[in-house]
């Protein structure tokens, strides 16, 4: 299972936010591509990025910080050590699907655009087979865009089949009232979701400590094949080395 720690930017600062929450933001550090780096001496071979104020404004506004941060993957990465990279938050169109495959990132994430465009799905898929994911971002079950800020009335389940018709390579699936928390993971809704697609599906929101890992590894047949980590990295209850051991396990 792949484990990927979270850089979350905004204006230019790794940040988490609570449930989602743009008001309440903890701030951890002010060079994402440092925080990157510690991801990587710690052994990280994902990272997962997400641009809060693209999420929200819907056009990527911390182009510069996520440059650094590949250009920080570029040092260390190699056939021997690949390191996976993704970008979410304000890819809404090709030209910006385009712009950042070319500039180097393993693969970006549709969330809101998936939504509001569905057609850009099935034609970024076309364009770079198995590098266009979605992200599926829900609150009791329903999706939510625009940086979680809008609710909706689509079933995660149902727009999740949706998108693997269209072509998506995968999805990230985030419990919102879960993220930030350290509630720990909602592994029966991301497990319910997991069985109703057959692409790989990454597990988001609430991940407290390595027993979180322990219970997708008693459903790792589902089609869970990587979980993102975030505010308890941060926070050092948890580390990452411990995390890799227990999903490389």
């Amino acid at each position: 299972m792949l484990v990927l720690p979270a850089i979350d930017i905004r204006g230019g600062n790794c940040v988490r936010l609570l449930k989602g929450d743009y008001a309440r933001e903890t701030v951890f550090g002010d060079d994402p591509a440092a925080m990157a780096r510690r991801w990587l001496a710690d052994g990280a071979r994902a990272l997962h990025i997400v641009d809060l104020d693209g999420a929200r404004e819907g056009v990527s506004r911390n182009r510069e910080a996520v440059e650094a941060i590949l250009a920080a993957v570029a040092e260390v990465a190699s056939e021997e050590r690949p390191v996976v990279t993704e970008l979410g938050g304000g890819i809404r169109d090709m030209a910006a699907v385009r712009t950042w495959l070319e500039a180097g990132l393993g693969r970006v994430i549709l969330g809101t655009a998936a939504v509001t465009d569905p057609e850009l799905v099935s034609a970024a898929a076309a364009e770079f087979p198995g590098r266009v994911w979605v992200g599926i971002d829900a609150r009791d079950g329903r999706v939510a865009v625009a940086g979680w800020i809008e609710g909706t009335e689509l079933d995660a389940v149902e727009f999740a089949r949706d998108v693997e018709r269209r072509g998506a390579a995968g999805i990230i699936y985030t419990d919102i009232d879960r993220d930030g928390t350290g509630a720990g993971l909602n592994v029966e809704a991301t497990e319910r979701l997991a069985r109703a697609v057959n692409v790989p599906v990454v597990a988001s929101g609430g991940v407290d400590s390595v027993d979180d890992l322990k219970r997708l590894a008693k459903v790792s047949g589902s089609g869970i094949d990587g979980v993102i980590v975030g505010r308890a990295l941060y926070d050092g209850r948890v580390n990452l080395p411990e995390l890799l051991a227990q999903a490389e396990g």
